[in-house]
């Protein structure tokens, strides 16, 4: 576990959570067929998954479902990957790209589905806006709209400029932004829960306040051990994402925790929440220290950024949110800030998800690098795929190559600071 993110969010969401996970601590020696580490979204889906097909899985959590970053994100749901396409193709060459994207795509089909198949109340909502923030910002986003629709078929994107945009969003600091009707947002940690909820409803034997502390494997079979108790099992799966610490340090050196951080406003009221957000989607800029924000279900802005790449929460995390609210919706001037808070994503190298398996039988799937909400639960279906020997997709993903952080754990951090101070440079010019 992350030791600067040892408590609860005190969040919105936490405050609107609508269930409640039980389940016990794991105590004794127990068999399963497979036990998947990790209660977010990854983790639950797996469980799920497999459950549905009647294999016999234990769900471990460290502490409760949906306490990481799958319940405390900004709830986006967004095709395509935090590496853009055009880097992909660099990668792994446009074939392969283009398999990708249609995962992507996939992902949040299987978000919607699986909402509607475990009626799931997450208040899910269609549209999504990429914004620019400079003139070349803006001409960037055009760009990638057009390759999109060139190379891969996406024709549902629509670029408009600062006049256009302004017809939707309550704001004059973009210079021409994109809409995505195939993306959207929901509620993170009540998706969650109801993909945990539906997983244990399946069969999932779950555990929660279990951190699991040493994976063993012998002769093809593995033990998953806590401090009070172990499952043997024939196969293991890493959902750990941010909080994988020293599980597994060969997985650990690929990905690197980042915190990310929101405020989430008193109630607005729909009128004023129309006139902020006029269509109800989510947005996003698209600087390197990016801003991302949306409305609620109660007509509050949920407004997020604020990286640090230290693992260190910002000072005065609020006020300092706030005030890039302010930048962006001057017309929010004392409005009361009822939520504030963060946790943690994993990021890698490349930006690209780092999904595959290692031997004995074990999987893995983490480092979304922000772009997790629909991917992790589709992972999740992969990786389901992958135990039991079905259709394997994994294949696909384990094409994106991925580098070891520089510097090693000890390093790695101080290294990352410099060079996100030298990108957040960027972004002012």
């Amino acid at each position: 576990m992350n030791r600067n993110d040892r408590k609860t969010a005190d969040s919105y969401y936490e405050a609107s959570r609508n269930a409640h996970i039980t389940a016990p601590t794991l105590n004794g020696s127990k068999q399963a067929d497979v036990v998947v580490i990790g209660g977010g979204l990854t983790g639950s889906s797996t469980a799920l998954c497999l459950a549905e097909q009647g294999v016999s899985v234990a769900l471990v959590e460290s502490r409760h479902f949906g306490w990481g970053a799958s319940g405390r994100s900004g709830g986006q749901i967004i095709a395509g990957y935090a590496s853009e396409q055009d880097t992909l193709e660099k990668l792994v060459g446009l074939d392969t790209a283009r398999q990708l994207w249609d995962h992507s795509l996939a992902a949040v089909e299987f978000t919607r589905e699986r909402i509607a198949r475990h009626d799931i109340h997450c208040d899910l909502v269609r549209g999504y806006l990429h914004v620019g923030v400079k003139r070349r910002h803006a001409e960037e986003l055009e760009q990638w709209a057009e390759h999109l629709d060139k190379n891969y078929g996406y024709s549902i994107l629509q670029y408009h400029d600062s006049t256009q945009l302004q017809e939707t969003l309550g704001s004059e600091l973009y210079a021409g932004g994109v809409s995505d009707p195939g993306s959207g947002h929901l509620h993170p940690l009540n998706y969650c829960l109801g993909i945990s909820r539906a997983a244990q409803q399946a069969g999932a034997v779950l555990y929660q306040n279990s951190p699991v502390v040493s994976v063993q494997t012998v002769a093809g079979k593995s033990v998953v051990k806590t401090a009070d108790g172990e499952i043997h099992c024939d196969s293991v799966v890493y959902a750990c994402n941010a909080y994988l610490d020293n599980l597994h340090p060969g997985l650990q050196k690929k990905i690197m925790p980042v915190g990310t951080y929101i405020v989430a406003t008193e109630p607005l009221g729909e009128q004023i929440a129309r006139g902020l957000i006029s269509n109800n989607a989510a947005v996003s800029d698209t600087n390197f220290v990016l801003d991302y924000y949306r409305t609620s279900a109660d007509a509050r802005m949920l407004f997020g950024g604020r990286v640090s790449y230290s693992t260190l929460e910002p000072r005065r995390l609020a006020a300092s949110l706030e005030q890039r609210m302010l930048r962006v919706f001057p017309q929010l001037a004392g409005t009361k800030i009822d939520y504030a808070w963060g946790g943690f994503v994993a990021i890698t190298r490349n930006r690209g998800p780092h999904i595959g398996r290692l031997p004995d039988n074990h999987f893995y799937a983490h480092g979304f690098s922000g772009h997790g909400m629909a991917l992790s639960g589709y992972a999740g279906s992969l990786l389901a795929q992958a135990v039991m020997g079905q259709n394997d997709d994994l294949h696909c993903f384990e094409q994106i190559p991925h580098k070891k952080f520089p510097g090693g754990i000890a390093m790695r951090t101080p290294a990352l600071v410099l060079a996100m101070a030298y990108h957040r440079m960027l972004d002012y010019r």
